[in-house]
C-alpha cells in the first residue's frame, strides 16, 4: 500500500555522505540502559528501524571518565573496550535498512563523576548541576586540547562501531559544549569566552575536527538548543541562537534544534497541550542553513508532519516520546492504518525512568524495554492456545489492554464493565485540568477492540459472581481497579485518622464523579507523591475556590520530579494564589478545621475549612474477585483461570495497569515457568580486566 497524501514523508533524504531512507528521525534519547545493557538497548532502537524509522540514534555517549554520569546508565564509548557493545545496536539498526546515528557528549558540570571520581570540568568552575556537595574545576588551555582529542577518538571509536552519523551536542544545558555558549556558565575572558564568537569556537572546533576524522563515511549532526526558554535572561532564537546558526550554518551535514533545558524539549503535555510546540522557535534555522533539519515536538499527527515538511520548517520528523509510544508510527503511516497509531500522552513515564536510571517504560506502549529481557514485540503476540473464550471484567487501562491482547491471540473475548462510559481511570482522569490527551490510552484501545469480530463489549453491565458462573466462561481477568480512601490512610498514616462526622469529606472519585466542595475553603491532604493533589488543587483554584494544600512531603507532587514538571506545578499553584503547607501531616479532623503537626516536630495548627479532599492512598476492590475465588475454592463454579489483574492487584501508574493487563493476556495458557525465568534475564559483566586507556 502507498502513503497517499503522505508520501513526502517517505522521500529519501542526503545527510552529508549518507542517504536516509525516510523523514522519520528518531532524535537521541536515553533508555535508562546504555552501557550496562547494551543487548536491551540495541534491541529497543532495532525494533524502531524494524517499524520504519529512517534514522535512529542512540543517546547522550560519555567521551571520557570525566563525563561519568552514574549512576545513569548512558552510552559510553571511553575506549575501544566499548565498541564491540555499540556494534550491537549499529547491526541491529542496520538490518532494517535504517542509519543509525550516536550523539558524542561531554557533560561537564552535568556530570558528578561518582564512579569514576575524575576532576569535573566546566569554562569557569563554580558549583555542579547535581545534588551533590561538589564543585567543578575552571578548564584551562590543556583541558581544552583534552577535550578536543577525547572527543575526536570517541568519533573514531563511533565510525569503528558502525554509526553513520555522529553528533557534536549542545542541548538541554547538560553538555559542555553549550555551557561554553551560555554566558552564565562562561565568564571567561580569553579566546574561548566573552564574545559569541569566542563561545562559539570550541563547537567550531568539535565539528571540524569531527569531519576530518570520520572523512566521508559518516555524517556530522550537529545538536544544538536554539532557545533557553528564560526571556531575555537565557540565548533566544530570536537572538544568539540564530547568530549561532548564522555562524556555523553549512559546516555541520545535519542540523537537530530544539529549546532546552530537558524539561521545555520534553514538556509534558499538562502544561504543552499543543503537538509541535516548538515550531515556532526552531522555523528559522531552515532560512539561515543549506544543510537538512530535524526538528521535534511530540509529534503524533502525519498531517501535521507532512504540513511541517510542505512549509518548510524542518526536512525530517524528530522524534522521541512518539517512537516510544508506537515504534511503528512509519509503518503505520505507510500503509494508511493511521487511527492505528499509540499516540503519546506527554506523560513523561519514560522520562522517569530514565531519571530512576532503570529501563525505560512507556504508558502507551508496555512492550518498551522488554523487546530483549522477555522478547516482546509493539505488533505480534502468540496465537491462542486450546481455550476458545475469556471473559475480563472491568474496562479500565488494564482490561482494555487485557481484552486487546487476548483478542489479538485469536480469543472470543467478552468484556463487561460496570460503568457507562468506558476506559475506566483514564477516562475519569482525563476530564481533569490538563490531562485531557490521557484519553488516548483508552480510545486506542477501544478502537481496536470495536474492529474486531471475536470481541463483545458490555457497558453499564456489573456482574455479580452469580452471574459470572451463568455466562460459563471459564477463563476469567478482574480488572475492577481501585479506590480512593477517605480515612486519609497512606504513607505517613498507615491506618485510618480521626474525623468529626460533621466535616465533609471527599477524594479524587468524587471529584471525578462531579460531586462539589461546600462552599467555603477547602483543604486538600496530600499524602501520595504523584500528580494528583496537584491537579486537583490546581482544577478548584482555577475554579475560583480558595485553597490550601498540606502535605509532609518538603515539595507539592514530589514524585513529578522525575517527569520534569514538579516545578511547574508548584508554581503554578503559587500563581493561583494557593496556600501551600509543606512538611505537615494530619493529626486529626475537627467539624471545622484539620489538625496538622509538622513532620519534624513542630506544633500543631489549625488550618480552617468547610471540605477536606484527601488524596493519600487507593483501595484495591476485590469483592468480586474473592467471591469468585471462594466459590471456585468450594466447587460451586468450575473455572480454569481466575486472575486479578491491575490497580486490582495493586494500585500504582497509568503504566502499571497497563503493562499488567498486557503480560497478563500474553502468559494465558503458558508456561508459569517461562514468565518467572523473565524476571531473572538480565545482562551480567564480563569478569574480565578490559584493560582499555582513556
Amino acid at each position: 500500500m502507498t502513503a497517499g497524501k503522505y508520501a513526502a514523508l517517505f522521500e529519501p533524504v542526503r545527510i552529508g555522505p549518507v542517504t536516509a531512507p525516510n523523514r522519520f528521525y528518531q532524535v537521541p534519547h536515553c533508555t535508562g540502559m546504555g552501557y550496562l545493557r547494551p543487548r536491551a538497548d540495541a534491541a529497543v532502537r532495532g525494533m524502531k528501524a524494524e517499524g520504519g524509522w529512517g534514522v535512529v540514534c542512540n543517546q547522550e555517549t560519555e567521551i571520557h571518565p570525566t563525563s561519568d554520569l552514574s549512576p545513569s546508565p548512558e552510552g559510553r564509548l571511553w575506549d575501544a573496550a566499548d565498541i564491540p557493545a555499540l556494534r550491537l545496536m549499529t547491526d541491529a539498526i542496520h538490518k532494517h535498512g535504517a542509519l543509525a546515528g550516536v550523539e558524542l557528549a561531554h557533560n561537564g558540570a552535568h556530570a558528578a563523576n561518582l564512579l569514576t571520581r575524575a576532576p569535573v570540568l566546566s569554562p569557569s568552575g563554580g558549583a555542579i548541576n547535581a545534588m551533590h556537595p561538589k564543585q567543578a574545576r575552571a578548564m584551562d588551555k590543556a583541558d581544552i586540547r583534552d577535550l578536543r582529542r577525547w572527543h575526536r577518538d570517541a568519533a573514531r571509536r563511533a565510525r569503528e562501531a558502525g554509526f553513520d552519523i555522529i553528533y557534536v551536542y549542545a542541548g538541554h544545558e547538560m553538555t559542555l559544549t553549550q555551557h561554553f555558549l551560555l554566558p552564565q556558565n562562561n565568564q571567561r575572558s580569553d579566546e574561548y569566552g566573552g564574545t559569541l564568537t569566542n563561545r562559539v569556537r570550541l563547537i567550531r572546533e568539535l565539528l571540524e575536527e569531527t569531519r576530518e576524522e570520520v572523512g566521508d563515511t559518516c555524517a556530522v549532526a550537529f545538536r544544538f538548543a536554539v532557545d533557553q526558554m528564560q526571556g531575555e535572561a537565557g540565548m533566544q532564537a530570536t537572538g544568539e541562537g540564530r547568530e549561532v546558526v548564522q555562524m556555523l550554518a553549512d559546516l555541520p551535514d545535519l542540523w537537530d534544534v530544539n529549546v532546552s533545558g530537558w524539561e521545555n524539549d520534553s514538556a509534558t503535555t499538562r502544561f504543552q497541550p499543543e503537538d509541535g510546540y516548538q515550531n515556532d522557535y526552531i522555523r528559522f534555522v531552515k532560512e539561515v542553513t543549506q544543510r537538512p533539519v530535524v526538528g521535534v515536538g511530540r509529534l503524533t499527527s502525519p498531517d501535521m508532519m507532512v504540513s511541517m515538511i510542505e512549509k518548510g520548517i524542518v526536512d525530517f520528523i524528530g522524534s522521541a516520546r512518539p517512537s516510544i509510544a508506537d515504534p511503528f508510527l512509519p509503518a503505520k503511516v505507510r500503509e494508511g492504518r493511521i487511527e492505528e497509531i499509540r499516540e503519546c500522552i506527554g506523560c513523561n513515564i519514560c522520562v522517569a525512568s530514565d531519571n530512576q536510571s532503570v529501563p525505560i517504560r512507556c504508558t502507551q506502549n508496555p512492550t518498551m524495554g522488554e523487546e530483549w529481557r522477555r522478547g516482546w514485540h509493539p505488533e505480534k503476540i502468540a496465537a491462542k492456545g486450546a481455550a476458545e473464550s475469556a471473559l475480563v471484567i472491568g474496562a479500565g487501562p488494564a482490561g482494555l489492554e487485557c481484552a486487546m491482547q487476548l483478542a489479538k491471540r485469536g480469543y472470543d473475548v467478552t468484556l463487561a464493565e460496570a460503568r457507562e462510559e468506558l476506559g475506566g481511570r483514564v477516562r475519569r482522569e482525563g476530564s481533569l485540568a490538563g490531562l485531557v490527551a490521557w484519553r488516548r490510552v483508552a480510545d486506542n484501545r477501544l478502537h481496536d477492540l470495536r474492529q474486531r469480530a471475536n470481541v463483545s463489549i458490555y457497558a453499564q453491565s456489573r456482574l455479580s459472581a452469580a452471574e459470572v458462573g451463568e455466562l460459563g466462561i471459564a477463563n476469567i481477568f478482574v480488572a475492577t481497579g481501585a479506590t480512593w480512601r477517605r480515612d486519609g490512610a497512606g504513607r505517613t498514616s498507615h491506618g485510618p485518622i480521626a474525623v468529626d462526622g460533621a466535616m465533609q469529606v471527599l477524594t479524587p472519585d468524587d471529584i471525578m464523579d462531579g460531586t462539589l466542595p461546600h462552599t467555603g475553603p477547602i483543604a486538600i491532604y496530600d499524602d501520595d507523591p504523584g500528580y494528583m493533589g496537584g491537579v486537583l488543587a490546581s482544577q478548584l483554584a482555577e475554579a475560583g475556590r480558595e485553597v490550601t494544600l498540606i502535605t509532609p512531603a518538603p515539595i507539592v507532587s514530589p514524585w513529578t520530579e522525575m517527569t520534569l514538571e514538579q516545578d511547574r506545578i508548584q508554581s503554578a499553584l503559587v500563581t493561583l494564589g494557593v496556600r501551600i503547607m509543606t512538611g505537615r501531616a494530619l493529626v486529626r479532623v475537627t467539624a471545622e478545621a484539620c489538625i496538622t503537626a509538622g513532620v519534624y516536630g513542630e506544633p500543631e495548627q489549625a488550618v480552617p475549612c468547610a471540605s477536606l479532599l484527601m488524596v493519600t492512598s487507593r483501595q484495591c476492590e476485590t469483592a468480586l474477585y474473592d467471591q469468585l475465588a471462594a466459590m471456585r475454592a468450594s466447587g460451586d463454579i468450575a473455572l480454569d483461570t481466575l486472575e486479578l489483574i491491575g490497580d486490582a492487584a495493586q494500585p500504582g501508574l497509568i503504566a502499571d495497569a497497563i503493562y499488567a493487563g498486557h503480560a497478563a493476556a500474553r502468559a494465558f495458557e503458558g508456561d508459569p515457568s517461562a514468565t518467572n525465568a523473565a524476571y531473572f534475564r538480565r545482562e551480567m559483566v564480563a569478569l574480565t580486566d578490559e584493560g582499555g586507556q582513556a
